[in-house]
């Protein structure tokens, strides 16, 4: 699936490439189909399959750590922290020195919402009161938002840019953007040991402990992990949302609880699913991917809601 997907990737646009030219073009054999690949396709193409895998494996880390399926990376702020930081860097105009700013910006903003909901949930930093914490700071990080849209003078370059952060979109992508992304892999290698305690885990923190988990240490990594991947993730894209919801769910009911198989099939997955939804977009006339993503998870979650109870 994810094969075919990205074969439609790059050959769907303004110029339409079968599977003959975009062979050609990546070969560089065909002047102009490589101009299109190389420059435009190819980097939008592989920050979406990062972007997918990234959030689709910080879903499946929250699922393991609250034990629940319904759990999602945007829980604990992450992703409103990141869009919060980038939202201020867009407002204040800092963005016009670096193409770097504006994903340090959202990358600070999403460690900052975790620390801050860590500090605020310290006290034994229970599950419940995790959650309870990250209602709060979404709440204000929501707040921080809207306040910077109505109160800051901004050009009408700042409001798009700041609409297209919030919308979450993978519209001129480059190789810069790739290059932020490249430590998904890293944070996935990481997440590769820790299949056989999640699966633990999921047993409960006492029976996980009792076979010899670090219940503690290993929250602390997943916790981590989640955070960096999500935070990656809104830095080179925006806020999109559902997908570390809908594939680690979906996987799920397919191939089984066992995280031997989900993690590896959840960044695969992931990564279809964002790509899948992007050449969605473009073909329906060039809806943002935060917005097709967000058509396809409101109902799943509504049936997901209705499943359990």
């Amino acid at each position: 699936m994810l094969v075919g997907l990205m074969i439609g990737s790059l050959g769907v646009g303004d110029l339409t490439l079968g599977p003959a030219r975009i062979l050609a073009g990546l070969l560089h054999h065909d002047a102009l189909a490589a101009t299109v690949l190389w420059d435009i396709r190819v980097p939008r193409l592989l920050v979406a399959m990062f972007v997918g895998a990234a959030l689709a494996a910080s879903g499946l880390v929250m699922q393991a750590y609250f034990r629940n399926s319904l759990a999602s990376p945007g829980l604990l702020g992450v992703s409103s922290g990141g869009a919060a930081g980038a939202v201020i860097a867009i407002g204040a105009g800092w963005v016009s020195h670096s193409l770097l700013v504006l994903p340090g910006a959202a990358i600070v903003g999403a460690l900052v919402a975790t620390v801050a909901v860590l500090i605020l949930a310290r006290r034994g930093a229970s599950t419940e009161r995790l959650l309870l914490a990250g209602v709060a700071l979404n709440a204000v990080l929501a707040a921080v938002t809207s306040y910077v849209l109505s109160n800051f003078t901004l050009t009408y370059e700042r409001n798009a840019q700041i609409l297209f952060w919030l919308l979450g979109g993978l519209e001129d992508r480059t190789w810069e953007h790739v290059a932020i992304s490249l430590p998904v892999i890293g944070a996935a290698a990481a997440l590769l040991p820790l299949r056989r305690p999640m699966d633990l885990l999921s047993l409960g923190a006492l029976e996980a402990q009792s076979l010899g988990v670090d219940v503690r240490r290993l929250r602390h990594w997943l916790l981590a992990l989640a955070t960096v991947l999500t935070a990656l993730a809104t830095a080179v894209a925006g806020t999109v949302g559902f997908v570390g919801l809908i594939v680690p769910h979906v996987l799920r009911l397919l191939v089984g609880p066992e995280h031997q198989r989900l993690v590896p099939l959840s960044l695969v997955g992931g990564a279809a699913f964002v790509v899948g939804c992007d050449l969605l977009g473009r073909m329906a006339g060039g809806i943002r991917v935060g917005i097709v993503t967000s058509i396809v998870g409101g109902p799943f979650f509504l049936w997901m809601l209705r499943r359990k109870a």
